[in-house]
């Protein structure tokens, strides 16, 4: 497979995220970095691009700059991952987009339901891919939970329950830290704190296992820090499409939760549980039996299998699973550029329809919340009856 010309807007030095990027998407040889827009400072980012073997005359001072550089160079990127905060992913996105660029955006795609109305469209309108990066549905057991639950062996679905929780952000003192205080900042981060930072995780990764989507909801958010604008912990209640009721948790003020995105799946015919710090062994009970412990290499599902990269028995973390979205994206690429259809084991990576009914699903718990927990319809215009 050839590889592929590959740019990064935002994940400059000192991001959390940007290096978990760069390792994830070069770590199969599909893509290669070769253009980045990396900092909000200029020089800043055209120093630490340089520094990271981007070549000078692709090392660009901001975004704008990036894309008149590389719309008409005859080897210019394939893909560009946006990286920014919230309420740049929109403008950056469409204009990328337009051009014919493929985008795999960080989520929250948008802030407005409008603008991700707009993206789905435009993405279906220009050809180019537009993803998401929902990156924790590329662990292997998380793909194997989604075949199970397709080929029935669980049954009818009755309950999804799912939480993204962490205590990182439960220190007042430290609320003004610029790297926590963004995210509660509806000028970055839009009408939503946690929901919209860790809460969709959990709420797409039950849709992507379950194979349904939110229809209606009911949340109640809580700012346990008086200070923050936008809120801090969410619970809300989702009636999902196709008849299962998923309860979601999330905070960021769980003292002594480090990353706890968990899931637990319960069917007629049995129960599936899985944890993100323990990616490695995913829980199966079937109903009047004993709990069984599928390892990871050992599922039995092709979507499980190509996801896999190295034996049982040793562990395979978040690189790995990032790793697993841009080696569907590449696949899709690829596909459309030899008119064939792309393995269909590397068509679960998230579109932009994935990234709108998020943003619905967010403009849909911040009014519940504000009505009392009333139920308020999920769904995105487009995707109503």
């Amino acid at each position: 497979m050839t590889r592929l010309n590959w740019g990064m807007i935002g994940g400059g030095d000192g991001s959390q995220i940007g290096p978990v990027h760069r390792i994830s998407a070069t770590m199969d040889g599909f893509f290669t970095l070769r253009a980045g827009a990396l900092d909000a400072d200029p020089e800043k980012g055209r120093a630490f691009a340089q520094q990271i073997g981007i070549a000078p005359d692709r090392a660009y001072g901001d975004w704008r700059e990036m894309l008149a550089g590389e719309r008409n160079r005859p080897d210019r990127v394939d893909l560009v991952t946006v990286a920014t905060p919230n309420a740049t992913h929109y403008e950056i996105t469409r204009a990328f987009l337009e051009a014919g660029i493929h985008v795999l955006c960080e989520k929250p795609m948008t802030v407005t339901v409008a603008e991700a109305e707009d993206i789905a469209a435009t993405s279906a309108r220009t050809g180019a891919i537009c993803a998401v990066n929902y990156g924790y549905t590329g662990y292997p057991l998380v793909r194997h939970m989604r075949a199970m639950v397709a080929r029935g062996e669980l049954g009818r679905i009755r309950l999804c329950v799912v939480e993204f929780s962490h205590g990182f952000h439960a220190d007042a003192a430290d609320a003004e830290n610029p790297r926590m205080r963004w995210r509660y900042d509806p000028a970055q981060a839009g009408l939503s704190g946690q929901f919209a930072d860790c809460g969709i995780h959990a709420l797409n990764m039950a849709s992507f296992v379950t194979g349904e989507n939110a229809r209606e909801l009911s949340a109640d958010f809580l700012s346990a820090i008086a200070s923050r604008k936008l809120e801090d912990d969410a619970m809300v209640n989702i009636r999902m499409d196709g008849g299962t009721r998923v309860r979601l948790w999330t905070s960021s003020v769980a003292v002594g939760s480090f990353h706890g995105l968990n899931i637990r799946v319960f069917g007629e015919q049995g129960g599936l549980r899985w944890a993100q710090q323990w990616p490695d062994q995913l829980h199966w009970t079937p109903l009047n039996g004993r709990t069984q412990v599928i390892e990871r290499g050992a599922a039995d599902s092709a979507d499980a299998a190509r996801a896999t990269r190295i034996a049982t028995g040793h562990s395979e973390g978040m690189l790995v699973a990032f790793a697993n979205i841009y080696a569907d994206l590449a696949e899709a690429i690829h596909a459309r550029r030899e008119g064939r259809a792309p393995d269909p084991a590397a068509c679960h990576y998230p579109t932009a329809v994935d990234g709108l009914r998020s943003i619905a699903a967010i403009r849909a718990a911040v009014d519940s919340a504000a009505q009392g927990g009333d139920w308020v319809d999920a769904r995105p215009p487009s995707l109503r009856p």
